[in-house]
């Protein structure tokens, strides 16, 4: 028997199918079976994107051909193109710019409400956004409009931090964004260390726009200068046009980044002047920041037109003569460019500025994902050699495709107005293109300005492709256990697989004795993590979203040297995770033990308990709250609670609550914001007098209980601060905070972006 990788040919993952149900089905779709549902999802965006085409029939048949071998259209497409819904665009993300001004424009920047308004605009349509704040001048400069001194760029972060919770995007999904700050702003050790405080800029990823010169300078241990355009108060002089604010040691700089980044997990690091040095573009734009995940630099009103090539699919007879069909994915990269090239022409783009930019130069990001698990199918080791000459040449072989077929579009469509051959010529990538490309692109033209990148993958590789390894990562764990609650109430556990995995097991495979090249993102170094991305990166014209996953007992002087190599490497960026006390931990799963990610503990036959009686000033009826705890060596944790009073006015919302507040005690940890919220509550009806104190609201009267009782029996200090060490753990740890849509602990870090293994919500969409 053949074994093909064709997820059609299995029985679809419940998980797939919830998420295909509820981010990508819309209207009858969503009452299909899954093979009908996934069908009508691919012919609707088939035919969306055909509709732009002289002879949309023939296209329509070769965009739905495409899809069902392999490619998956960026998650904005997927979900939109074709569904009637109105103003709601196609596009993932965007960089928008934000000039040092209240309201005015700057050199070509528009000043910051500007900014922010039309930030909130581009989020509100669907599109995450990418800034680079350092225009702003920074913290004390002189404001000679106002006569007074400027707040600084990270004072004006927190207000998009602000519009960015406020904002819902299309979908009901949060808008993503990324902050950039160049390393010789003033204001940079502020700008690094923002995020080091649990919930500060939570709607921001952010990053360092590190410099060449930087870099050398940290080599060489010499010191460097923080610079503005903006006259500060005190000055140590110019250096050209730039007033110099301070001079600081670069190796201390440097430490002070990476500390923070070894410890929080942010800031990522660009490294501006390769991004640069490597830009098609380089003639006529200059790139200073990133889409929020990092794949795509792009300038002001760039934008992110994304799309990804399922290797998986690709993998013929896996896990035994396993080949790779090149021929089959050439075809595929060729159709999928031209129906990339027609989201441009069939999306909505919230701002004219941005329709303008995509016109001009028609960027495109084609990457893949399932790198992972094709590897492992094909028998090959992440971390081996062998696995990064495969995906070396595999990358090659899709760059060749796409720029030959952006070249054949040029040819029946016109180039990008932009294009200019000879200076065009002389960028990184086209230096490396071979003869025969250059020579086409010199006499045709491109289409196309960019055409390939490497994004998060994590939500469509769960939903279109069986839950493959996203983007280029290693698999996370092979399986584990999800549960989700009916409608009837009942919790319902199902299994979750890795698509390779699964492939093995339906295969007859020994899943007690996994092959060599089932090898996890946590058992690979993270010299091979960042060794991968680097042999790939040449090939792709944008960049890729990559994280390197470090142990936490990774030294702090080898993290360091990950980062020089990396910069050293050619990398036009990096991102980390280890485990740290802002972010969460990881978990770390075996293969042989099915691990729950929600982790709920099953509840004891007894528990021990106090009942607390308590009378609201306002209320006829008295409230009772019962609060039990499960004992371990003879330590307490809270486990549940139960409300209860005569009054029916109080009946709904404390069966709310409780379920609440129990389902948090379940998970483990630190609980105690669960009384600070609680206490934080204030009706705006008034509070009442209780026992001599002035109590906001019956919701806060209830949280000083529970803070007693969390007090009396040892869980917590007096003050809601959770004791060193409260035992009685639960069954499994959190990964990290608690995901914003479902409420699991299982947000760990994954393609550069926070994300969600229970239900697959990701900041970055």
């Amino acid at each position: 028997m053949n074994k093909t990788a064709n997820i059609t040919a299995q029985k679809w993952q419940e998980i797939s199918v919830d998420v295909l149900r509820e981010k990508y089905a819309k209207g009858d779709e969503q009452k299909l079976d899954a093979d009908a549902m996934v069908a009508a999802i691919r012919a609707r965006v088939a035919r969306a994107l055909a509709a732009v085409e002289s002879a949309p029939a023939k296209h329509e048949t070769a965009f739905l051909e495409a899809q069902e071998k392999g490619f998956i259209a960026g998650g904005r497409v997927n979900s939109a193109a074709g569904a009637g819904i109105k103003n709601v665009t196609l596009i993932n993300c965007f960089v928008q710019p934000v000039g040092d001004s209240v309201s005015g424009t700057v050199d070509g920047k528009v000043g910051i409400y500007h900014a922010l308004r039309q930030a909130a605009e581009t989020m509100r349509r669907g599109g995450g956004v990418g800034y680079d704040f350092s225009s702003i001048r920074p913290r004390g400069a002189k404001v000679a409009g106002t006569n007074s001194s400027a707040s600084g760029p990270v004072s004006y972060m927190h207000v998009f931090n602000q519009s960015c919770a406020t904002v819902e995007s299309a979908g009901a999904r949060r808008g993503a964004q990324m902050g950039v700050l160049r390393v010789d702003h003033p204001d940079i050790e502020e700008f690094i260390s923002a995020k080091r405080t649990k919930g500060q800029l939570s709607n921001f990823n952010i990053s360092v726009g590190v410099s060449d010169d930087f870099m050398q300078a940290v080599d060489k241990n010499a010191d460097f200068d923080l610079v503005h355009k903006a006259e500060p108060v005190e000055s140590t002089g110019k250096a050209g046009d730039l007033w110099i604010y301070k001079t600081v040691n670069a190796r201390a700089l440097w430490a002070t980044i990476m500390r923070n980044t070894y410890e929080a997990a942010e800031p990522g690091i660009l490294f501006l002047d390769r991004i640069n040095a490597e830009n098609n573009l380089h003639y006529c734009e200059v790139i200073e920041a990133t889409n929020p995940c990092g794949e795509i630099p792009i300038p002001d009103h760039g934008c992110c037109c994304l799309g990804s090539m399922n290797l998986t699919r690709f993998v013929r007879d896996p896990f035994g003569n396993a080949t790779f069909d090149f021929d089959g994915f050439i075809g595929v990269v060729t159709t999928a460019v031209r129906m990339l090239d027609n989201v441009l022409d069939a999306t909505v783009w919230p701002l004219e500025e941005q329709a303008a930019e995509a016109a001009n130069k028609r960027r495109i990001g084609l990457g893949y994902t399932g790198l992972g698990d094709a590897l492992i199918m094909l028998g090959l080791r992440y971390d081996s050699g062998e696995a990064r000459e495969f995906a070396a040449d595999l990358t090659r072989q899709m760059r060749d495709a796409a720029y030959r077929a952006s070249i054949a579009l040029a040819q029946e469509k016109g180039a990008f107005p932009l294009f200019e051959a000879e200076e065009f010529l002389q960028s990184g990538m086209a230096k490396r293109l071979p003869d025969d490309i250059r020579a086409a692109i010199a006499g045709h033209g491109l289409r196309n300005s960019h055409l390939l990148s490497i994004a998060p993958t994590g939500t469509i590789s769960l939903a279109f492709g069986d839950n493959c390894s996203g983007g280029i990562e290693p698999a996370f764990s092979w399986f584990y256990d999800r549960k989700k609650r009916s409608a009837d109430d009942e919790l319902i556990s199902y299994r979750m697989e890795d698509h390779a995995y699964r492939i093995y097991r339906e295969t007859g495979g020994d899943i007690d004795n996994l092959p060599e090249s089932f090898v996890g993102a946590m058992d690979i170094a993270a010299l091979d993590h960042m060794k991968m991305q680097a042999v790939i990166q040449p090939y792709i014209c944008a960049a890729i979203s990559k994280t390197v996953n470090v142990p936490v007992d990774f030294a702090f002087e080898a993290f360091e040297d990950l980062y020089l190599a990396a910069w050293k490497a050619g990398l036009k960026g990096i991102t980390t995770y280890r485990p740290n006390d802002v972010t969460g931990s990881v978990l770390s799963l075996s293969v042989d033990t099915p691990t729950d990610m929600s982790a709920p503990m099953d509840r004891p036959a007894q528990l021990e308990g106090n009942t607390y009686k308590i009378r609201w000033p306002e209320s006829e009826h008295a409230i009772y709250i019962t609060i039990n705890d499960v004992v371990s060596d003879g330590k307490r944790r809270p486990f549940e609670v139960f409300i209860n009073s005569k009054n029916m006015e109080h009946f709904a919302w404390t069966v709310a609550l409780t379920r609440m507040i129990s389902a948090v005690f379940r998970r483990g940890g630190d609980v105690s914001f669960v009384v600070e919220e609680l206490k934080a509550v204030f009706d705006p009806r008034g509070g009442a007098w209780m026992g001599g104190k002035y109590i906001p609201s019956i919701l806060a009267a209830i949280g000083g209980v529970i803070e007693e009782h969390l007090v009396a029996i040892g869980f917590m200090e007096a003050g809601a601060a959770l004791k060193a060490d409260p035992e009685a753990q639960v069954s499994v740890q959190p990964r990290g905070p608690a995901c914003p849509k479902c409420g699991q602990y299982a947000m760990r870090m994954a393609e550069g972006c926070m994300t969600c293994a229970e239900c697959g919500h990701s900041k970055c969409g």
